[in-house]
């Protein structure tokens, strides 16, 4: 079945980890055998690996964060740096795009047109990206955003780990910064999209009160399966709702098994049926199946030490529509998880 994914880190794997993902997945791992960094030598996912994964579509991400006092994340020194190394990697994707590998999508008409392409053509055409950016910093002030809009980003999350510019983000505890309301003002006028997965809980809901339009969640999972401040509780889930957002569930093992300890805790005993929990309890509160979806986080800085154990790369993720057919899925609404709400979303927020 077609795959859509909301959520990978493809440049960041391409020009921060120094990984050429035009090679298969198994050469990357033998060439950074011996490396002692995380995730080295465990990566997932390339472009022949999302080719056989049939994700024809992903959120492709730009991301730098910018160190600042009081943040418990690291970054860059400031934002002018944040936002060149973006546009590096924007670079890096418009160069996939002139190779024939990739496909930058912008709006309706050319996400339903390359769908339909790979829903006749299969695999051969090339893989659909859609920009999106995790954590708001390379956005150097509001009044930039219809710069980025003009290079064809359409999604963007304000914070990541620790600050920014415009929010507190995951392992803080605060709102929106002073420019997190022109931020957010900026990008409803000019039509992004509003991705508040990351937001600390004050300013999740300071985002949606602040912000009108189209709102999603690309890779998050569920509080009440997994404590901690990194997952949705059940009231941040039904206000999603009450948007008609997505929820894209990731497969980032900390947060699919409570008690994760990162560096420490191994993947035995840790299966993609833990992925399926998160989208069943997202059914269940929703009473449909029409707000959940994939966000994978997939080589998000970390690799299988860190995913189910019977994941070993992204086409992987076929496991999971699986395992919700057994589960008694209706096919309708296998469709919808694997795609099918993605692209409702887009439609309704591009058409």
């Amino acid at each position: 079945m077609l795959l859509i994914d909301g959520h990978l880190d493809l440049a960041m794997n391409a020009l921060n980890w120094d990984r050429d993902l035009e090679l298969d997945v198994h050469e990357i791992r033998r060439r950074e055998a011996g490396m002692p960094a995380k995730g080295r030598a465990r990566g997932t996912t390339t472009l022949p690996e999302l080719r056989k994964a049939k994700v024809a579509v992903c959120m492709a991400t730009v991301i730098d964060r910018t160190a600042r006092p009081g943040s418990p994340a690291e970054g860059s020194a400031c934002q002018a740096i944040s936002y060149a190394k973006a546009q590096g990697q924007l670079a890096y994707y418009r160069l996939l795009q002139r190779q024939g590998e990739a496909r930058l999508i912008t709006d309706w008409p050319a996400l339903a047109a390359h769908w339909d392409a790979w829903a006749t053509g299969g695999a051969a055409d090339p893989l659909g990206f859609i920009l999106t950016m995790e954590g708001a910093d390379p956005i150097v002030s509001p009044d930039q955003v219809a710069d980025w809009w003009d290079d064809g980003l359409r999604v963007v999350g304000p914070s990541h780990y620790g600050i920014s510019a415009y929010a507190y983000g995951t392992g803080t505890e605060g709102g929106l910064t002073p420019l997190g309301a022109p931020l957010l003002r900026a990008m409803e006028e000019v039509g992004m999209i509003l991705d508040v997965t990351h937001l600390a809980e004050q300013a999740f809901w300071e985002a949606l009160d602040t912000f009108g339009g189209t709102v999603l969640a690309s890779h998050n999972n569920c509080r009440t399966l997994v404590p901690g401040d990194r997952q949705f509780s059940d009231d941040q889930l039904r206000a999603l709702f009450a948007r008609d957002a997505v929820i894209g569930v990731a497969l980032d093992a900390w947060m699919l098994k409570p008690g994760w300890i990162k560096g420490e805790t191994t993947p035995e005993g840790l299966t993609l049926d833990a992925v399926a929990d998160h989208i069943d309890h997202i059914c269940q509160l929703a009473g449909n199946a029409t707000h959940v979806a994939i966000g994978s986080d997939l080589d998000g800085g970390y690799g299988t030490e860190q995913t189910p154990s019977d994941l070993d790369t992204i086409a992987d993720l076929q496991r999971i529509i699986a395992i919700l057919r057994a589960r008694g899925y209706a096919e309708t609404d296998v469709e919808a998880i694997a795609h099918g709400n993605w692209l409702r979303l887009f439609e309704r927020a591009w058409a």
